[in-house]
């Protein structure tokens, strides 16, 4: 099956070069930011934000009075992104070097969290270990013993999704104590939330720095093009796999989970049919314990297996992370694991068989074939799934609205998910009969609606989903099948049918644990987030008056019920408006154009700027970037797009000028 989105890239390099002190575009930007307490790095897979890392850590340690450096990453396999490296080769003033006994994802450690409470009293200064080491440590050792260290946190977003969010209360702790520094980390701005877990006071005390996938991808030397792409299969995937699975492709293939309906139960018997795919299995590397599979051209090919979870798992996984060259593996199979922050920049092709429930993973496992290297050309993701029952054209139309979601996910950074927030608008409960209005204060960052009948959480459980898992429930929500159906035959299911029937029912599935009047609760934020986020929805400022603009009328936003936008199906305004064709070009300009709606500027103030935009543009040769640190640039680059908003729509008002 062909692919569904295309994105084509430009191939300037400006992403890969490097300053004088070694570091690239987005390590660079970080790296003016470390003199920060608390610093939040929103970038993409392969962007460097390991290397940016110890660059910041290095400065901490040898010019901000700081003493430790601890790095937690979400998984052991994560560690080798940052072992010792040699900065100073590129011109940095230092070498970070771990010691191999502070490596706490190594195999060789046990005793992890006493290893990591020697650390600490030890005179050494780096150590890597697991988010779960951190926790624990932190549990025994509490907030004072991290005074004067740089808590580094990798994969950032794994706080929204570790239970009850320890990790975030970790975070918070060194907070409220204050005598620590803390990087952030993560890929997953597409969200749409900054930082999952924290509060707003305690976000606004974060340095924020971005560097969006377009920049990234659009920079790169080699890679020219991404194919995301969807393929089908009947009867079991084993069977299928083979059509799609190219032995002369460096692939990373993640099978699914045993619980999964995908799933055969037995993932040792399908990892020796994938095997049995490939070639012919000739033995067993003794040193890598790669299987050697002989290809059908008769080239002996490397196949990493980290399904197996016998003790030959540890080898595989210390040679890959010693991975040098093009040809030290071929072939990638795994279950849970090598996913996020897995480095391997051969990686041609990520298949993943079974339905994805989350954007999160589902970015994360894009990610890992989004690397540039030499001679890599094309980078492809494969869904292979099994063929719904449903009309061939019905299937492909909404699996196509699924990959368009995926795409501006994967490409744009927060442009799909404005952030609003939802309150109670209480009535005609006041002595003398009159309606008491909610105590609302709109700001610039975020825009506050009150809501007729909404319901705002009332256990912590249901605070916590809001707080941290609605952006990763909508997506569920996104790929239920009823919800798929309903949003491709708009004429046959009302709108309340979705969001009163199919909805609940994703929630129920998602949470089992939630009461009755719990789903509830979730199901309206659920829906009330999707309007609200939909680019069809706007709100406008009419004299005194604000109006929101939905279902094609404008509502006075003080006569805002649940009632209401339960009448409105949000996922099908999301099919409607997403572009099936993503390109670089397109992709900058829509980011433009929806910033330019969030931009508080007056006309006066963008045509005084537009001279000191021309000079910038014949200086530096392109134009002022919306991301850029510079707070001038940026607002340059702000009043930039307003006024080609501005432009847009006065030529939609009069095409005759036009």
């Amino acid at each position: 099956m062909a692919d569904f989105v295309t994105v084509n890239y430009a191939q300037t390099g400006a992403s890969q070069n490097t300053n004088q002190y070694g570091m690239r575009a987005m390590q660079a930007r970080a790296f003016d930011a470390r003199n920060s307490q608390y610093l939040l790095v929103k970038a993409p897979p392969a962007s460097g934000k390991s290397r940016a890392l110890m660059f910041i850590g290095l400065d901490k340690l040898e010019n901000q009075g700081i003493k430790k450096v601890i790095v937690a990453v979400p998984e052991r396999s994560i560690g080798a992104s940052f072992k010792s490296t040699k900065l100073g080769d590129g011109g940095f003033f230092s070498d970070w070097v771990v010691n191999p006994q502070w490596n706490l994802t190594d195999a060789g450690c046990t005793q992890k969290t006493k290893a990591f409470a020697d650390f600490m009293a030890s005179n050494d200064s780096i150590l890597v270990c697991t988010h779960a080491t951190l926790r624990f440590a932190f549990d025994q050792l509490g907030a004072a013993a991290f005074a004067n260290s740089v808590i580094a946190i990798d994969e950032f977003h794994h706080v929204s999704a570790d239970e009850n969010n320890r990790l975030g209360e970790v975070v918070r702790a060194l907070m409220v104590d204050g005598r620590s520094h803390i990087v952030a980390m993560t890929g997953s701005y597409f969200r749409g939330d900054t930082t999952p877990v924290l509060r707003p006071e305690d976000e606004a005390r974060f340095t924020r720095v971005s560097y969006t996938y377009y920049e990234q991808l659009n920079g790169y030397r080699d890679l020219k093009t991404l194919g995301i792409g969807y393929h089908f299969y009947r009867g079991r995937y084993v069977d299928a796999i083979n059509e799609i699975l190219d032995p002369y492709l460096k692939t990373i293939v993640h099978i699914p989970s045993v619980r999964s309906a995908e799933s055969t139960t037995d993932k040792y018997t399908e990892v020796d049919r994938i095997l049995d795919h490939l070639g012919e299995v000739v033995g067993k590397d003794p040193d890598t314990g790669f299987d050697l599979v002989r290809r059908a051209d008769g080239k002996i090919i490397k196949v990493a297996d980290l399904v197996d979870d016998n003790l030959g798992r540890e080898k595989v996984m210390l040679a890959l992370r010693d991975i040098k060259g093009r040809d030290d593996v071929d072939i990638i199979i795994a279950l849970g694991m090598a996913k996020e922050g897995f480095d391997w920049i051969w990686c041609e092709h990520a298949l993943t068989v079974g339905y994805r429930g989350s954007l999160t993973e589902i970015i994360q496992i894009i990610g890992r074939s989004t690397r540039d290297a030499p001679g890599k050309s094309h980078a492809q993701f494969t869904n292979l799934i099994a063929e719904p029952d449903a009309s061939e054209d019905r299937v492909t139309d909404a699996v196509n609205n699924m990959l368009k979601a995926i795409a501006c996910s994967l490409l744009m950074e927060q442009v799909l998910a404005p952030n609003f927030k939802f309150k109670t608008r209480l009535d005609a409960d006041e002595l003398d009969g009159s309606r008491r209005e909610s105590n609302i204060a709109y700001t610039g960052d975020d825009n506050i609606i009150a809501i007729r009948g909404f319901a705002e959480p009332s256990t912590a459980r249901t605070r916590q989903i809001l707080e941290s898992d609605l952006n990763d429930l909508s997506a569920a929500i996104f790929q239920d099948e009823a919800v798929l159906r309903a949003a491709m035959n708009p004429d046959e299911y009302a709108p309340e049918v979705v969001n009163q029937v199919f909805i609940p029912k994703v929630i129920a599935r998602q949470y089992p644990d939630l009461t009755s009047n719990e789903v509830e609760e979730v199901r309206q934020a659920v829906v009330a987030n999707g309007i609200f986020k939909s680019p069809t929805v706007t709100v406008e400022q009419q004299a005194d008056i604000k109006f929101v603009r939905m279902a094609e009328r404008l509502i006075n936003i003080d006569e805002i019920n649940i009632d209401l936008i339960d009448s409105i199906n949000p996922f099908q305004r999301a099919y409607e408006i997403l572009s099936k064709s993503v390109t670089a070009d397109v992709l900058k300009t829509i980011h433009g154009a929806i910033t330019s709606t969030k931009i508080a500027m007056s006309e006066e103030e963008a045509v005084s700027l537009y001279p000191r935009i021309k000079a910038f543009v014949a200086e530096k040769k392109v134009e002022p970037s919306l991301v850029s640190p510079n707070p001038l640039e940026r607002r340059m680059a702000e009043a930039l797009a307003w006024i080609r908003e501005a432009k847009r729509r006065k030529m939609a008002a009069s095409p005759q000028e036009a």
